[in-house]
């Protein structure tokens, strides 16, 4: 949460999804464990504005900046084919022939797009674009790639 907007005690959420959108839906969030019912909740530009039940001005709103909202993962609706970044962190990455580059061990987040980090025998950056993901299967925790020269 970066912080208060406005003075009506509404706060400025930046979403770590794919959308601001996808958090429209939901009706609480949790911050620092405890459940916070939205009133009402509306997209900005990329960012999600969002009041709070409890929380009428901006006083109200300050103790919140800097904070991580959560979700619950059983209130997520995904679209089909699409995962939870958290996910894919410990996954297996093969290559289209069946070699083994190692795991994901982290998924840096950039304004191009994410870029999957891959620790083995050596570290590999790979962009998760479609060029170089073949196929992420959550259920067995594979993710199958395509190298280009040089990675």
């Amino acid at each position: 949460m970066t912080g208060p907007h406005g003075v009506k005690g509404e706060v400025k959420i930046m979403p770590w999804a794919d959308s601001a959108r996808f958090l429209l839906d939901f009706k609480v969030f949790y911050i620092d464990e405890e459940p916070r019912f939205v009133i009402k909740s509306r997209v900005s530009k990329n960012f999600l504005i969002a009041a709070f039940e409890g929380i009428e001005d901006v006083n109200g709103a300050m103790p919140l900046k800097n904070k991580t909202v959560c979700i619950d993962r059983g209130d997520a609706r995904l679209p089909e084919g699409r995962f939870f970044l958290c996910d894919i962190i410990g996954a297996d990455v093969v290559t289209e022939t069946g070699d083994n580059l190692g795991k994901i061990t982290e998924v840096s987040v950039l304004p191009g797009g994410n870029v999957y980090v891959v620790s083995g025998k050596r570290e590999i950056l790979i962009p998760a674009a479609p060029e170089f993901i073949m196929n992420t299967d959550i259920e067995s925790g594979i993710v199958t790639v395509r190298l280009i020269d040089g990675m």
